[in-house]
């Protein structure tokens, strides 16, 4: 499976601005910006992004650890926090925390953590954001 997204930037990085658009067309040039990003001026970021993902993976990879342990969920509401920490001249991802609350008939306490916590080790976005970033780059001439 391959999934796409673009995005396209013009100007400086504290005055450009630039448009986000996904293969499925979810984003179609959503717009983003220094202010939108690290100020107050309304609209969406990079890690907005990363939170909207990571609690969507998370509550769909505990369904099916759920699905697989006999249990059949009514709801799973998770939210995301998306902390960035300054890091020399640059910012990085220092944390995410997700809160979830959760309607699952029939399930004791413990199991209900231990899928959770077994969801949360894999999703596939948990272990991204742990994983060893590569870059390959073109240069137009």
């Amino acid at each position: 499976m391959v999934k796409r997204a673009e995005a396209v930037w013009k100007g400086s990085g504290k005055d450009g601005q630039g448009t986000l658009t996904t293969e499925s067309g979810a984003l179609s040039g959503a717009n983003y910006s220094f202010k939108k990003r690290f100020g107050e001026e309304k609209g969406t970021n990079p890690e907005e992004l990363i939170g909207a993902a990571h609690a969507g993976c998370f509550s769909m990879a505990l369904a099916f650890q759920l699905g697989g342990a006999g249990y059949e969920p009514e709801e799973l509401h998770t939210k995301a926090v998306v902390k960035m920490e300054q890091e020399g001249a640059g910012w990085k991802i220092a944390a995410v925390e997700l809160t979830l609350q959760a309607r699952i008939p029939g399930i004791s306490e413990d199991e209900f953590h231990k899928l959770a916590d077994a969801a949360k080790a894999n999703c596939p976005v948990s272990k991204v954001l742990n994983a060893n970033i590569t870059l390959k780059t073109e240069l137009a001439s």
